[in-house]
Order: structure tokens, then C-alpha cells, then sequence
């Protein structure tokens, strides 16, 4: 399976090695090389610093103990930056257009960087959102030795007694709008929302793709869910520095470990933890990034058997760190193994088979909340279902927790923004029974697939929860709940069929038949479709222009490089 090198320095001995890269050396004793380091291996550390969020305030700290652990090992560290955005904070308005177009910056430039420079591994470390995607996607097209380590979640925030977070705010605004609760309560909500350090505390997007990620065999066991301020986070760091030149010795590279089995664990340990939309199209890319053919159709085919147990929130009472308390990832992913649900036979950055890795590992601890038993769960099948229909011919995404009601059926309400959707919103012109369609917002048209939380905790703030859906060809966050399908393909800018719906049409949602149909006849959709013409890109130059040009549809992971 595996087979030692003696030389680590696979790509770095062209920059160490012969007099004619004396060049190439002097500008590496400048950083701090002897002659002794160019005879080790070079190992990146691509580091999400940055002080724009509280996701990633500490992980510069983060990477010093990964250089730590990288000199123990035997190699030699060199740490570099790449960019983050904030989710929350560019959440509701054109900032959000920026966030999934972030993944693919942060996957590009940590292999512009790594491959440049020839380093010979990589350790990488991300906080929010779109990192942990980003630095999979550009591991998995460098196939060099790596390893990821997730910065960690925050702590609650706490105000009389209760914890809350920064979804909590969200809501609140909601709340706020319906005089449920005053100005003088929500300036209290707002300030003890985020107490520090670390990603959003719930199964949203940054815990679900962690737990992902550490399923999938490329974190250290127990990092995904270990909190960002505690030694045991320094510890991860350190193993992990280690962790990577050992790699390099046993010859172990990601493509050995992101296989198809195991991309199926990672959905597996989704589904039971009720995570986020995020993580099918995260997954999709990250698939793509090391040739594994990944499609909607295993996500369903996992879906079939694998029940939600965790009772996180969105949709549920409890946070990353209780599950931390409760036992951790490891406990849960345990759990799964002996039911059959894991492919325990998969490699992991250990050099050690899944199984291996939770042999010793304790089980989830008695009298512990979070995680129910197998036989109780909270639904029999996985919340993230895959709709199809003549709304969404390639398929839709809806999250099934904390929805009591599977199917729902009512007219629509088109909107080609989110600000006017939620204009219309604020001004109570949204009754219950509607169905909020919010479109041009897909990876070509938004551009970018912007998240739409700030909605949807306005919905669920004036206590509209059930009684309204929302569909898009945007995206959710991890935060969002309700009864809301994202994803739809094709998208609005493209002629999909979202394009074409008109205020009243009749729409269904069905998540047991897994159907998303438009009461429309074929005669009158083509009728509308001879009429409809493409909106202009709202972009014409720039960042956003590039990513509309070269995007894919949500179907396919948005990815740039089809």
C-alpha cells in the first residue's frame, strides 16, 4: 500500500540541490535556512489567518504549533498566507455574491504557492466557511503528503443563563420585526452572541465540512470537534506537523485516502449529524479535485440508510462543543462503524485504517444528550434530500431537520433578489402558504450562489417557520432552517426552468416522493421559454465576471476547472 522514501525532498532537491540553484538557497537562508534544512523536506503551512472574523483570529497561533510539530518531525516549515470571508458578516447583502467564490481563491492559491515554491508537503489549517473546502481542493489537486486542521469551534455565547449564537441574532432581527422582543434585547443578543475565538458553534457549515473532512481520513482523529481555544486544539497543530514528513516517508499521498469509499463516509457522518446543504456541494468539488466520480445519486444512496441522531442546532438544541463534551466526532463515527454504516478498511493520514484509528476510542459517554442511540433517531433516513422535477431537472437540495411537514404545496412569490424577497417580507406581503422563490442567485447568475440566512431567520423570527417555503438556485447557510430547497439546476441564468415561473403558479414540494414540480403545462413553459432572454452577468469585470465565466452548475459542486 505504502512504500518509504529515503529522500523526502520529492520536489523540493530542485531548489536545494546543485550550484546552479546557489540563487534559489540564498534566498531561502534569508527566511532562516542552514545548510542543514536543505536536506530536509519543505513543508507548507497554508495558513487562513486573519482578523476579519472570529473564525480564524487565532490561527495564526494555530500555525505556529503545526511548525513546531514540522521541526520535530524532520522538516522544514514555511508558512504562508491565503484569504478568508466572513459568511456572517458578508451575509444579506453584496458581500455575500464574494463567499463561494473564496473556495476556489483559497484552493488556487495555496497550490499556486505550494506548487511554485516545490514544496514537498502541506498542512493546512482554515476557520470559516469556505476554507475547509478550499484547502481540500487544492490538496487534492497537488497529491502531495497533507494534511487539514480545522481552527475549532467557538464557545457559546450565554445571556441570562442561555446559550445562544450568532444564528441567534439572525432570528432575533426577525423577533425584533414582529415587536416580539425589543431594541434594548436584541442590542443584548447581538453583543453575547460570539464570545471569542472559533467557527459558528452549531452543525453549520464550518462543523459539518470539519466532521467531514476528519470522516474522510485527512485530519487527526478528534480535531474536527475539539473547541478552537484549548490545548487540545495546540495539540492537533502539533500531530498534525508531525503527522505530514511521516507521511512523506510511508508514502502516503491524499488520492490514497479521498477514494469513493471514503467520500462516503464523510457523507455518511453528514447525514447522522444533520449537517449543512453546504457539505453536497463542498463534497461534489472536493470529489472533482481528485477525479472521484461523486454525483447527487450517492448522496441519496447514503441517505437511504443513514439516520439522524444529533440533536445540533439549527434545528436543535445543542452546539460542537457539547458534542466535544459528549465524546467527540471519533464517539459518533464509532457509533456508525459498528452499525455496518463506514467503511472501516479505508487509509487515513494516521497510516492507520478508519478502523484503527477508533479501536481505542471511547464511546459516546453515558447520560450524554446530544447524540441519540440508533434504535431512537431523530429520522429514520438522512435530512438532506435530492428533489427532482420539472422545476429542477438536475436536481435540488432539501434540508429535511426540524421539519415536521414533508410535502408543500402552494403559489408562488418571485422574487429576482433576496433584498426584494425580504422586502416583501418585513412588510408582512408574505402570507402563510406561499412559496418565496428567490432566483437569478445560482453560481452564474448570483453570481456566486449567495447564502440566504438572513431570510430565512427572518422567516422563523416572525414565527412564519412551516408555514411558507422558500426555493432558489442560491444556496443556504448551514444556519438556515425551515422548509427550504436550494441548489435547483439548472439555474435561472442559464434558461432553467426557475426562470420561468410566474407569480401564482402553483408549486409543489415533496421530500417523499423527492419531487419539485411546477404545475405548469410543457405547452405554456415553452411558450414562456421562446420569450425569456438571459439577464446580462450582473458582473462585467473582476473577480465575479471571472467566476460567472468558468463556473459549473451547483449540480456538478460550482467548480471552475470542468
Amino acid at each position: 500500500m505504502t512504500k518509504e522514501h529515503h529522500d523526502l525532498r520529492i520536489h523540493s532537491h530542485v531548489v536545494s540541490d546543485g550550484l546552479h540553484r546557489a540563487p534559489n538557497r540564498a534566498m531561502l537562508r534569508a527566511v532562516g535556512f542552514s545548510d542543514e534544512d536543505f536536506s530536509k523536506p519543505q513543508i507548507g503551512i497554508a495558513s487562513t489567518w486573519s482578523d476579519v472574523t472570529p473564525c480564524n483570529m487565532h490561527i495564526d497561533q494555530l500555525a505556529d504549533e503545526v511548525r513546531k510539530g514540522v521541526s520535530e518531525g524532520g522538516g522544514v516549515p514555511l508558512t504562508f498566507g491565503t484569504i478568508t470571508v466572513s459568511d456572517a458578516i458578508s451575509m444579506g447583502h453584496e458581500g455575500m455574491r464574494f463567499s463561494l467564490p473564496s473556495r476556489d481563491i483559497i484552493a488556487d492559491s495555496i497550490e499556486t504557492v505550494v506548487s511554485a515554491e516545490r514544496m514537498d508537503g502541506v498542512v493546512a489549517i482554515g476557520g470559516c466557511d469556505k476554507n475547509m473546502p478550499g484547502c481540500l481542493i487544492a490538496i487534492g489537486r497537488l497529491n502531495l503528503p497533507a494534511v487539514f486542521v480545522y481552527g475549532g469551534t467557538i464557545a457559546p455565547g450565554n445571556l441570562k443563563g442561555q446559550d445562544i449564537d450568532i444564528v441567534s441574532v439572525f432570528e432575533a432581527v426577525g423577533e425584533y420585526n414582529r415587536r416580539a422582543i425589543d431594541g434594548e434585547q436584541l442590542y443584548h443578543i447581538e453583543c453575547h452572541a460570539c464570545p471569542g475565538a472559533g467557527s459558528c458553534g452549531g452543525m453549520y457549515t464550518a462543523n459539518t465540512m470539519a466532521a467531514a473532512i476528519e470522516a474522510l481520513g485527512m485530519s487527526p482523529p478528534g480535531s474536527s470537534s475539539n473547541p478552537a481555544v484549548s490545548e487540545a486544539k495546540r495539540r492537533d497543530c502539533q500531530e498534525a506537523g508531525k503527522m505530514v514528513v511521516e507521511l512523506l516517508r510511508k508514502g502516503i499521498f491524499p488520492r490514497q485516502i479521498m477514494t469513493k469509499r471514503a467520500f462516503e463516509n464523510a457523507i455518511t457522518v453528514v447525514m447522522a449529524l444533520g449537517g449543512s446543504t453546504n457539505a453536497i456541494l463542498h463534497l461534489l468539488a472536493m470529489a472533482h479535485a481528485v477525479e472521484v466520480e461523486l454525483t447527487l445519486d450517492d448522496f441519496e444512496k447514503v441517505r437511504a440508510k443513514v439516520p439522524v441522531l444529533a440533536d445540533m442546532k439549527p434545528s436543535g438544541r445543542y452546539v460542537m462543543q457539547d458534542l466535544h463534551v459528549a465524546g467527540g466526532v471519533p464517539a459518533v463515527m464509532r457509533l456508525l462503524l459498528q452499525a455496518g454504516m463506514l467503511h472501516g478498511d479505508c487509509l487515513t493520514i494516521t497510516g492507520k485504517t478508519l478502523a484503527e484509528n477508533l479501536a481505542d476510542w471511547p464511546d459516546l459517554k453515558e447520560g450524554q444528550q446530544v447524540i441519540r442511540p440508533l434504535d431512537n433517531p431523530y429520522r429514520e433516513t438522512g435530512h438532506l434530500v435530492i428533489l427532482r422535477g420539472n422545476l429542477a431537472p438536475e436536481g435540488a437540495v432539501v434540508k429535511m431537520s426540524g421539519i415536521q411537514a414533508e410535502r408543500f404545496q402552494g403559489p408562488a412569490r418571485v422574487f429576482d433578489t433576496e433584498e426584494a424577497a425580504t422586502d416583501a417580507l418585513m412588510k408582512d406581503e408574505i402570507k402563510p402558504g406561499d412559496v418565496i422563490i428567490i432566483r437569478y442567485a445560482g453560481p452564474k447568475g448570483g453570481p456566486g450562489m449567495p447564502e440566504m440566512l438572513a431570510i430565512t431567520a427572518i422567516v422563523i423570527g416572525k414565527g412564519l417557520n412551516g408555514k411558507v417555503a422558500l426555493l432558489t438556485d442560491g444556496r443556504f447557510s448551514g444556519g438556515s432552517h425551515g422548509f427550504v430547497v436550494g441548489h435547483i439546476s439548472p439555474e435561472a441564468q442559464v434558461g432553467g426552468p426557475i426562470a420561468l415561473v410566474q407569480d401564482g403558479d402553483l408549486v409543489t414540494v415533496d421530500s417523499v416522493m423527492q419531487e419539485i414540480q411546477l404545475h405548469v403545462s410543457d405547452e405554456e413553459l415553452e411558450r414562456r421559454r421562446r420569450s425569456w432572454q438571459a439577464p446580462p452577468l450582473r458582473y462585467q469585470k473582476g473577480v465575479l465576471y471571472k467566476y460567472a465565466k468558468l463556473v459549473s452548475s451547483a449540480s456538478q459542486g460550482a467548480v471552475t476547472d470542468l
